[in-house]
């Protein structure tokens, strides 16, 4: 009553109605607009605000944050009713960070106020985070200084492209929530543009959560593809021998070995941490040609 008693008529009208005005949630990933996980988060963040879903119409899993110049950016409304709620959506011809592009460009009305890529089928630790398009699509709005939310449940190799059919997503759903409110309300520290969030296949919403670094090795190893008469193939992948050997503090020991759902502050800038007085020291002194 205070701030609007300065105001008269019409923009004291205005004033009110920006103030209630919900927040935006821009909700994407990189397994499909048909992806049960995703459907899951938006169920989940229903009461957080106005949601908008503009994620790829197809899967799009090891796509990072490409845009390649070969789909069409073709959009379908997609809208579907969640809860007795209608939710404004879309499937795009396009990789999930060129879903964010599509999203921020041509369909949200205004910035949105949280980006949330997930539920991902599947874990997305180690220096993986870079093969993701879950984390990829998360970049994308960090890109735009969007908050941004990449959350992943661990579930079998068999299962991370098409997810499993008796998966129970309530952990992750009430993860999503907890880490959305902390994103819309609290302003997080410099350099932490993206929380990289992973969930055990076993977990529950009382599965305790700790801060974790990235392992700076390969959890999916790659394997050799198998070739049919030297026609085309693609390689695999297979978990690491030994994830309880890795560092203590690392997303996948925490992850893999104890149990906890891993926290992983990631940052858009990629330079390295090292010294730079010592390395201009090491280029000086070598001869380049």
């Amino acid at each position: 009553m205070t701030f609007c008693s300065s105001l008269r008529g019409f923009d004291c009208v205005v004033s009110l109605s920006l103030n209630m005005e919900k927040p935006l949630i821009l909700i994407t990933n990189d397994d499909g607009i048909e992806s049960k996980g995703l459907w899951a988060v938006v169920e989940a963040l229903l009461p957080l605000g106005e949601l908008l879903v503009v994620a790829p119409d197809r899967q799009w899993s090891g796509a990072g944050r490409s845009m390649p110049h070969h789909v069409t950016g073709r959009l379908t409304p997609a809208d579907r009713q969640v809860q007795g709620q209608w939710v404004r959506a879309y499937a795009v011809d396009a990789t999930p960070a060129l879903a964010v592009s599509h999203g921020l460009l041509e369909l949200a009305e205004r910035k949105p106020d949280l980006l949330v890529s997930g539920i991902n089928y599947g874990e997305n630790l180690s220096v993986e985070v870079t093969i993701s398009g879950t984390v990829g699509a998360a970049l994308e709005g960090a890109a735009e200084a969007i908050p941004a939310l990449a959350i992943s449940l661990a579930m079998p190799i068999s299962q991370h492209l098409n997810g499993g059919e008796m998966v129970d997503y309530a952990a992750a759903q009430a993860y999503a929530v907890r880490f959305s409110r902390l994103l819309l309300e609290r302003r997080m520290p410099f350099d932490v543009d993206v929380l990289n969030v992973n969930l055990p296949s076993d977990a529950t919403p009382e599965t305790p959560w700790r801060l974790a670094r990235l392992l700076r090795r390969r959890y999916f190893e790659p394997t050799a593809p198998e070739r049919d008469n030297g026609g085309s193939a693609r390689p695999g992948y297979r978990l690491m021998s030994a994830p309880i050997a890795t560092e203590p503090d690392s997303d996948v020991h925490l992850l893999v070995a104890q149990g906890f759902v891993t926290v992983t502050p990631l940052s858009l800038d990629m330079t390295s941490r090292v010294d730079f007085g010592e390395l201009e020291k090491l280029i000086a002194s070598s001869r380049l040609v």
